[in-house]
């Protein structure tokens, strides 16, 4: 129960629904149990009249009897009805309650989960997949929810009507009492033990359900490579296989739910057959009425629920604190980037890096070693260098998406660590290597970095990246539905969409990450032309592979193992007659082959 203490700030949030809730319960229960002793009452009633009106048989007066026993029954029936439409009206009352609570709850800490992973660093979700994040901020909260609200609510039932049926049953006879409540504690034993084999069932059959979607899900998405590999018939027996375990742990669970069943009405059954068999007995001895035998098996139906529920609720209050671990796991975690500088001053663009050294923690891969350089305000810098080089690390840091292990970067003089986060990335414009476009419409995707659009900002971002032909010739032009991930576009038409996106944003710093690959020449060409335009005075990044991409920037930095081995004008780095010229030959052969 340790890790469901994180739910008391919840519960004294919302104490002002609790206690009325707690109050519904216990009045519900009262109009539940009140009906058995009318039932008695009225059973009793009928033996009595029954005998009054077959003695004065003949007699004018019988009729007198069956007119008052019949207003009786009528009235005891009505009561009864009345009686249940209270405990009907207060139950109500209890769920509006107590399991809208639980709903407040859980929209809380979904809001809080979700919230809280978006502070979590970068390095956070290198480390953990998108599934278990998905899953813990939905069906573990789902989990917990149903301890607090339905659990709960079942729990103070139980308790609440338990009390007043064993108070009421022994205040008529406490020998009777004993007897119908001995089966009780094997039900409940039963009940937990074979909820719990019931729960751990459950559980295997989410997994392989879990693997199964899993397996159809990434099937469906490499269907082309698994045409074009004629894999068909394999992939079909895999998916036999799995679907054969669901089915067999389906079965199962089924066979146990088939004995608990029969088991539980058996108990029940031996409960009320002792009521009458013991009951009898008390009523030949004079200690009890019949009517008592018929409250008795009343209480004995009014308890079986509840009974039944205890090991239903116990079973989800292990489910909610197993639950509930997980989700404190990731709420206990701090993010490894603060900030507390609450300026939000505009930047001029110029960039230091002192020394830096960087390691990945989750890889232990060295990236960077000892790299210094400067980018003056206004300057187009390019980054090059082999695959693994560290480039795209550079951009992380710039951006602190990581802090560096050793040095120190300056933004306009001032350490990038004591800079307001938000504020610095807000003045950034950042074109990803692995191109990401949500599951939206295109304008929406373009203009994804701004709190408001002005007319005509998101056409000109897409003439400015070469994408605004192919965005008009669309049907629905800038209102066309992304598919997933972007699946609408071609891969050169997805880059300059979100090239468009940074652009937009008319930032300070712009950080292009090997963007331009998918794009051809001539459209690099128009991207790199309008770039000149709408950057200038302001600082630009760009991370590539093609030199002829890169020429024209005021400084080129060359990366090989974590370390700059040169850095200087295209011209100078020709003259120098080391790894760019290398690799620029290497290139111009290249294209000479084609």
């Amino acid at each position: 129960m340790k890790h469901l203490f994180f739910l008391n700030k919840y519960f004294y949030k919302y104490k002002w629904w609790i206690i009325p809730g707690v109050f519904f319960v216990i009045i519900s229960n009262i109009f539940g149990v009140v009906p058995a002793q009318v039932v008695g009452h009225a059973f009793n009633l009928i033996t009595e009249n029954i005998a009054i009106y077959q003695l004065f048989d003949g007699f004018e007066r019988q009729e007198i009897i069956y007119n008052i026993f019949s207003n009786s029954l009528f009235f005891f029936g009505a009561l009864i009805l009345i009686l249940y439409l209270m405990r009907g009206l207060f139950l109500f009352f209890m769920r509006q309650t107590i399991i809208l609570m639980s709903r407040h709850i859980e929209y809380d800490m979904k809001n809080e989960i979700y919230a809280h992973y978006q502070k979590l660093s970068l390095g956070f979700y290198r480390r953990n997949n998108t599934g278990d994040l998905m899953n813990r901020a939905t069906e573990d909260v789902n989990r917990v929810r149903m301890y607090v609200g339905p659990a709960i609510m079942y729990t103070i039932n139980t308790a609440v009507l338990f009390l007043l049926i064993i108070y009421f049953m022994f205040d008529v006879n406490s020998t009777l009492a004993i007897y119908c409540l001995l089966p009780l504690p094997i039900l409940v034993v039963t009940i937990y033990f074979v909820n719990t084999l019931i729960n751990q069932k459950s559980e295997r059959i989410q997994e392989q359900l879990s693997r199964l979607s899993s397996f159809v899900q990434e099937r469906f998405s490499g269907i082309r490579v698994i045409k074009s590999y004629v894999r068909e018939k394999q992939v079909q027996d895999v998916f036999a296989s799995e679907s054969i375990a669901y089915k067999n742990s389906s079965m199962n669970l089924v066979k146990v739910q088939a004995l608990f069943y029969p088991t539980m009405l058996l108990l029940v059954g031996l409960s009320t057959i002792l009521t009458v068999y013991i009951g009898g007995k008390q009523v030949i001895d004079g200690a009890i009425t019949p009517g008592n035998i018929a409250e008795f098996i009343v209480y004995v139906n009014q308890l079986t629920f509840p009974v039944t529920m205890l090991g239903w609720v116990t079973t989800l209050i292990q489910r909610a604190a197993a639950s509930q671990k997980r989700i404190n796991e990731f709420l206990q975690l701090q993010p490894d980037i603060t900030s507390s500088n609450a300026e939000e001053p505009v930047f001029d663009g110029k960039i230091s890096f002192k020394n830096v050294s960087f390691t990945y923690p989750d890889t232990g891969i060295e990236a960077l070693r000892e790299v210094s350089f400067e980018v003056e305000k206004g300057q187009f810098v390019a980054i090059i260098g082999r695959t693994g080089s560290g480039k795209s690390t550079l951009a992380n840091l710039i951006m602190r998406m990581y802090d560096t292990d050793a040095g120190q970067i300056e933004i306009d003089g001032k350490e990038l660590k004591n800079l307001n986060l938000n504020n610095f990335r807000n003045q950034i414009g950042f074109v990803p290597q692995e191109v990401f476009l949500f599951s939206d419409t295109i304008k929406n995707n373009i203009a994804f970095g701004l709190s408001a659009i002005e007319e005509g900002q998101v056409e000109q971002a897409a003439k400015n990246a070469a994408v605004y032909d192919n965005i008009v010739d669309f049907d629905l032009k800038f209102e066309t539905m992304l598919g997933e991930r972007g699946i609408t576009l071609s891969g050169g038409q997805k880059q300059r969409v979100s090239i468009a996106r940074a652009l937009i944003k008319e930032p300070k710093i712009l950080i292009f990450d090997d963007c331009l690959s998918a794009v051809d020449t001539k459209t690099e060409e128009e991207i790199l032309s309008n770039l000149g335009k709408i950057m200038k005075g302001k600082t630009s990044i760009l991370i590539a592979h093609r030199i002829s991409t890169i020429k024209n920037a005021d400084k080129i930095i060359v990366l090989d193992d974590g370390k700059i081995i040169e850095q200087g004008t295209h011209n100078e780095l020709l003259a120098n007659n080391g790894a760019y010229a290398e690799m620029y030959d290497n290139q111009l052969l290249e294209e000479e082959n084609r």
